[in-house]
């Protein structure tokens, strides 16, 4: 691991991507791993952010995410969040680039935080368009009721759905940050889900190196500097020899 070290010592503009495997070190589970959501909440689980199904059945959303989403109030970023907030605040790290959901990067500090799967920081009716914060819906959901806009209207998280495109801006600028990185630590992601997971190969293409750090195997381990699968020890590692 001391590679590692010295790649990020030397790294001019290091940008990290982040998956699932960073947010289960925190207890919130994942989608397609073996106690992962999909597996956990039955048959229909992959209509659970199908935005079609969503507008037949928003109750359906919010009980299965009730348990998942609406209780990351009482969840705690894990050693990975707090660690790349505190080499953010070294200079070290430029940007956080993130497939998850769960707010924790910010929780933990980090300030550039680009969340290509969008956010459920904001709620929107999807009739009139009104804002409601994260807070207020979380205890709606959690008295087991679906919230509904004073309109009428159905709200929406600002999480990206399947059949929903990403947010322009955050991908844009997540392709920015990643062609302008000499180093991408791709953390706990599997690289399966596109278009999330091209990032890496912008940094690839400009002559960047990757650092994949994935309890799995990826598309682009034969590409990477250097390869571990154990996050809590290379963030444990980190935290005691990069001062």
């Amino acid at each position: 691991m001391d590679k590692l070290i010295t790649l990020l010592k030397e790294a001019k503009h290091c940008v990290v991507f982040t998956g699932a495997g960073v947010s289960t070190l925190a207890g919130i589970k994942d989608f397609r791993g073996k106690d992962g959501l999909y597996r956990t909440a039955g048959e229909d689980a992959e209509k659970i952010f199908d935005i079609d199904y969503f507008h037949k059945k928003p109750s359906f959303y919010y009980k299965a995410a009730k348990d998942f989403i609406y209780n990351l109030d009482q969840k705690e970023p894990a050693i990975v969040h707090t660690e790349l907030a505190r080499l953010e605040k070294m200079g070290i790290v430029k940007a956080v680039i993130t497939q998850n959901i769960d707010l924790l990067h910010q929780k933990a500090g980090s300030k550039k935080v680009i969340e290509v799967h969008g956010s459920p920081e904001i709620h929107r009716c999807l009739a009139c368009g009104k804002i409601y914060k994260f807070d207020e819906i979380v205890k709606i959901v959690q008295e087991g009721k679906v919230p509904q806009c004073s309109c009428g209207g159905i709200i929406k998280p600002d999480i990206t759905f399947f059949g929903e495109s990403l947010p322009a801006l955050a991908v844009e600028e997540a392709i920015s940050e990643a062609s302008k990185a000499d180093l991408m630590l791709i953390l706990g992601s599997t690289l399966i889900v596109y278009p999330a997971a091209s990032f890496p190969l912008y940094t690839a293409r400009n002559g960047g190196k990757l650092v994949i750090v994935n309890n799995m195997e990826t598309p682009l381990d034969y590409m990477a500097a250097a390869k571990y699968d154990d996050l809590e020890k290379v963030f444990t590692y980190i935290s005691e020899h990069l001062k």
